[in-house]
Formats: structure tokens, C-alpha cells, sequence
């Protein structure tokens, strides 16, 4: 999953990982046990499974692993609790995790306090493979963190009364006219280098050749999707990839994910409210996106035009996550933050990429087929967790994640 990051003190490592469990539990408080079971469909995960696989995660492969003596808290939950890992053996079908109505919630969240607490025993002691495991889960329940909130966005959308999760604030409701700024011409260096931590599929760091280009300066708005709706773009086949031009005639799809045209609304983690035009637009698959960029006459960028554009960006800027709470996307500019920009790569190695070693090296390589790369971060992603190479990756339909889009075009 990612190459062994250098040394980091106990003492931070630990710090961090308390954060993070703080933050998932966080994040859970606000619900019920039934909250907490619902699968609105087999690609998400409800919430209670959330809290309970990103413990399994850390007692598998850091104290079942790395502690002498460690046995596990109930030898049964892994069967429940593991994704995707087949080194660990057989597992629930993911499309039936929303029938685990036991364990209990609270019954979860004693597991979480009983592996926290091993945890925190067993730090100053682990070697330097363990730390990195351990850096691995911080990692791994972050981005878990951010299916979280998308997964149950999508179980509150399905209830005909829409419950809200949270309350959110006003944003303004101006946009910035959209420009174009230079991108980088010529070979330049993309992917993670050796310092620091990074997934195995950002690496190595290697070279591209980029032509002339521009990249907009913000993401696009709700605003101007409505004008894409208007000018029948859902409707006019020649702006469709064949594969999208399917999908949207047999899904039906008229709008992004949740939008309701009538009143112009979009259902959100704060229930049902007005769209606000000078937001990003969000909730859109890779084939919306392919689509609305041919309608204006540019494209999306590659993977390498976004990644060297955003160089010398902060990815810990923009609006992201914080704190426990709903989220919803704020106007404005920023590369990090609001919403993950679909790009025109598919997600693939990079040349020399090996996967890591052992059952944590199924986490990323298996998945290079029929991915397209997603850059930045968004409104759900804890903040801290997104770096310039960083690679989020999904299917072209896929949608209910925070997902939009900043275009780019050839000079």
C-alpha cells in the first residue's frame, strides 16, 4: 500500500491516530443503531461498518501481526469486517453489509476502545514495519472517514422524509467569471518522491510530457450546469462517450446526484436546500463531467496537467474537513478542497510502480482497470490527508462521492 515512510517519534504517530479514531466517533455520534446499518446500495457501506472495518484494519495487521501475546476481541468479526483483502481469507459479501444488525453500535464502539487502548500500550515498542502499518491505518480511516459522510448522504437521500445529519452555514452567492491560466509546457515530474508518506500508486516519481495548455482557474459551478441542463445536454448524444450515452438512457439521468430540477434543490447532509449558483457542482459522474467539457468546447485535464499545475498548491488549503459535521461544497478557487476534479487518466501504475509487500498491497494495484483519477481533495476529506500526487480513483459512473470538475483546454 505505500512504500515504509522515514522514522516519525511514538509520541506524534500516536497523537495522530487518537485524532483520527476521535474524529470517526465524532462523526458517528449524531446517530442511531439503524443510522448506523443502512446500505443505500452495494458501493456504499453503512456507517456502522465504517467504525468497525477501519478497527479491524489495525487489529489484523498491526497488533494481531506485530504484538506478542495479542488475541483478537472477537475472532468471528473479521469474516464481517474485512473489504477486499483476500490474503485474510473469506468475507461477507459487501452487498449484504447493511444486514449486520449485530454487533450493536455500542458493541462496535467498545471494540474501538479496546483496540485503541492495545494500541496505545503497544506503541513505544513496535519496529519500524509496525509504525509504518500503523501510519497505514491513520491513512486508510481518514479516507474512510470521507465514505462515511458520502455513504450516508446517499442512506438519507433514499428516506422520503430526507433527515438531515447536521446543520450548515450560508456561503455567498457570487462566482468569479471563469479565466484560464497557463499550465506547464514541456517534460515535467509527476508522483510522490521517497520523503514522507505516500500509497504505493503514487510511486515512482516520473516524467511526462505536457503540451501547451490552460487550466481554469475554479471548478465549475451549479450555475452553469443549469445552463448545460437548459441547452439540453443531457439530451444531445453527440456529447456523450457511448459507454455515458448508455448510462444516461438507462439510468435516466437528467441532473447530478440529488438535484431536483423543479425548484432548483439539491438534497444535502443538512437535508434538502436551495442550490446556490456560485458553488461547485457535485455529485457528478466522469461521464457528466467528459460531457459538459465538450458542450463548452474544452476537456477535462490529464492527471499530469493537474498534478504540475497544482505544484506549488497547499493541499492543505481550501475548505475541508475539520471537525464532525455536515459538509456541502463553498465557492470559491482552491485546487484542495470543496471537490475531487475529475481528470481524463485512467488510473494506472506509473512505470516501475510495485504494489507493497504482503496482504496490504491489495489496497491500490488490483484496482488499475476501469478507474479514472480523481485530484485534490474535497469538502469531506479530513484535512492534512491529500497531498499533489495524491491518486482517488472510481468508476466513471460513479457519483455520490463529492466529485466535480475544473476543465482545462489546449492553447
Amino acid at each position: 500500500m505505500a512504500a515504509a515512510a522515514p522514522a516519525i517519534p511514538n509520541e506524534k504517530l500516536a497523537a495522530r491516530l487518537a485524532a483520527t479514531r476521535r474524529l470517526t466517533l465524532a462523526l458517528a455520534e449524531p446517530l442511531s443503531d439503524a443510522d448506523a446499518c443502512l446500505q443505500p446500495f452495494p458501493d456504499a457501506s453503512p456507517a456502522k461498518w465504517h467504525l468497525a472495518h477501519t478497527t479491524w484494519f489495525l487489529e489484523t495487521f498491526v497488533l494481531r501481526d506485530h504484538v506478542a501475546g495479542y488475541r483478537l476481541f472477537d475472532e468471528r468479526w473479521p469474516f464481517l469486517f474485512n473489504s477486499y483483502y483476500e490474503g485474510e481469507g473469506a468475507r461477507l459479501d459487501r452487498a449484504r453489509r447493511g444486514m449486520i444488525s449485530r454487533p450493536s453500535l455500542d458493541e462496535v464502539r467498545g471494540w474501538r476502545t479496546h483496540v485503541d487502548e492495545a494500541l496505545e500500550r503497544a506503541l513505544p515498542g513496535l519496529g519500524e514495519a509496525a509504525l509504518t502499518l500503523v501510519e497505514i491505518g491513520i491513512q486508510h480511516e481518514q479516507q474512510h472517514q470521507e465514505l462515511f459522510l458520502t455513504d450516508l448522504l446517499a442512506a438519507f437521500a433514499v428516506n422520503p422524509l430526507e433527515p438531515a445529519y447536521g446543520d450548515l452555514g450560508t456561503a455567498a452567492a457570487a462566482a468569479e467569471p471563469l479565466t484560464w491560466l497557463p499550465g506547464s509546457d514541456g517534460v515535467v515530474e509527476i508522483g510522490a518522491d521517497e520523503s514522507g508518506f505516500a500509497f504505493d500508486c503514487e510511486r515512482p516519481r516520473t516524467r511526462v510530457l505536457l503540451g501547451p495548455h490552460r487550466i481554469a482557474h475554479r471548478p465549475v459551478t451549479n450555475g452553469e450546469w443549469l445552463q448545460f441542463i437548459a441547452d439540453a445536454g443531457y439530451r444531445t448524444a453527440s456529447l456523450w462517450l457511448s459507454d455515458g450515452w448508455d448510462w444516461v438512457r438507462r439510468e435516466g439521468v437528467e441532473a447530478p446526484l440529488y438535484w431536483r430540477i423543479a425548484d432548483e434543490s439539491a438534497f444535502t447532509l443538512a437535508g434538502r436546500r436551495p442550490l446556490n449558483r456560485a458553488a461547485p457542482v457535485t455529485h457528478i459522474s466522469f461521464y457528466e463531467a467528459e460531457a459538459f467539457a465538450r458542450w463548452t468546447g474544452a476537456r477535462l485535464p490529464t492527471e499530469a496537467e493537474w498534478e504540475s499545475f497544482a505544484d506549488r498548491t497547499d493541499p492543505a488549503g481550501g475548505h475541508q474537513l475539520d471537525r464532525a459535521g455536515a459538509v456541502l461544497p463553498r465557492p470559491g478557487g482552491e485546487l484542495f478542497g470543496d471537490v475531487w476534479n475529475w481528470t481524463g487518466s485512467a488510473f494506472l501504475a506509473h512505470p516501475g510502480f510495485r504494489p507493497a509487500e504482503g496482504t496490504v498491497g491489495e489496497y491500490n494495484g488490483k484496482f488499475m482497470s476501469g478507474q479514472m483519477v480523481l485530484k485534490g481533495a474535497s469538502c469531506a476529506t479530513p484535512r492534512g490527508h491529500s497531498r499533489v500526487s495524491y491518486r482517488n480513483f472510481f468508476p466513471p459512473a460513479a457519483r455520490w462521492q463529492f466529485t466535480g470538475v475544473r476543465l482545462a483546454r489546449d492553447n
